[in-house]
């Protein structure tokens, strides 16, 4: 089990350290609570990562909310919304007064480039293991929702929150109508 203030410290830390938005924090946030910690597991986790990208607001915040919700309820939330916002609040207000030296400083420029390398990585494994979890499941049916949402989003100019939007009303359908067994 973890302490209220553990999980305060964990999520705070996590948000800290790490640079890049939801989708890198979410790994360190699957990484931590369900390997490391094994307070959930793996599959919840990224349940919690996807249920947490289809709501409002910043992914990070979304992400370390729910996970503080399914390990310790709602004060947990609670503790866990806190623990994401003060970090990049402290961050940008430091960097208010500091700007002008942090933003012509060339080793701060050069660090920023270079992390822009390995946050891509960062994504791609975490869309990699994404995936790979929704094609256990229901292998045809999220290969083909993949696929239909690459075409839409890479060759079209259609709005992706209309393609994402289009998409989830697809399965809630197909998903929602009793006797249908998708493979």
């Amino acid at each position: 089990m973890i302490t209220d203030l553990e999980l305060f410290k964990e999520i705070f830390k996590i948000n800290l350290i790490t640079f890049g938005g939801g989708y890198t924090i979410a790994p360190v946030l699957l990484d931590t609570f369900s390997r490391k910690r094994k307070l959930i597991k793996e599959e919840e986790m990224l349940d919690i990562i996807a249920l947490g990208q289809s709501g409002p607001g910043a992914l990070a915040v979304s992400c370390s909310l729910l996970t503080g919700y399914k390990i310790k309820g709602i004060k947990g939330a609670a503790l866990a919304a806190i623990a994401s916002i003060l970090p990049p609040l402290i961050i940008i207000s430091i960097i208010f007064y500091f700007y002008k030296e942090v933003a012509t400083n060339y080793w701060v420029r050069a660090a920023l480039r270079g992390m822009s390398g390995i946050i891509c990585a960062v994504l791609l494994i975490t869309t990699f293991r994404l995936g790979k979890v929704a094609l256990k499941k229901h292998p045809v049916f999220s290969a083909i929702i993949m696929l239909t949402s690459f075409i839409f989003g890479y060759f079209t100019s259609i709005n992706t929150g209309i393609v994402i939007l289009a998409l989830a009303i697809l399965g809630l359908v197909v998903f929602s109508l009793k006797g249908v067994k998708i493979p």
